[in-house]
């Protein structure tokens, strides 16, 4: 995922999200593009999921993250009644703070 999130966006970080087996919303970081510090990679998948749901609630989804969420992030996911999210490392494991 790493190597798809570094094509889609301004930074090695992605998110997907899924339903039954197939990928509902998919966000790369969209921060430095956007100039948005909102636009977390988790997020932008959660809003793509949303959009392509065409509703607010999310049950039922997997979040998959190329790096641990932050608190934000996982908010939004609880918002959206996400039921699980995996994360591939925590952004220590890439020698940042």
């Amino acid at each position: 995922m790493r190597k798809l999130a570094l094509s889609w966006g301004d930074q090695d970080y992605g998110a997907v999200l899924v339903l039954g087996g197939a990928i509902v919303g998919e966000g790369p970081s969209r921060v430095i593009m956007n100039n948005d510090p909102s636009a977390h990679a988790e997020r932008e998948a959660i809003r793509d999921a949303q959009k392509r749901l065409g509703r607010a609630d999310l049950a039922g989804t997997v979040l998959y993250s190329t790096s641990r969420p932050c608190a934000l992030c996982e908010r939004a996911a609880a918002a959206a009644r996400v039921s699980r999210m995996y994360f591939g490392s925590h952004l220590t494991d890439a020698g940042r703070p």
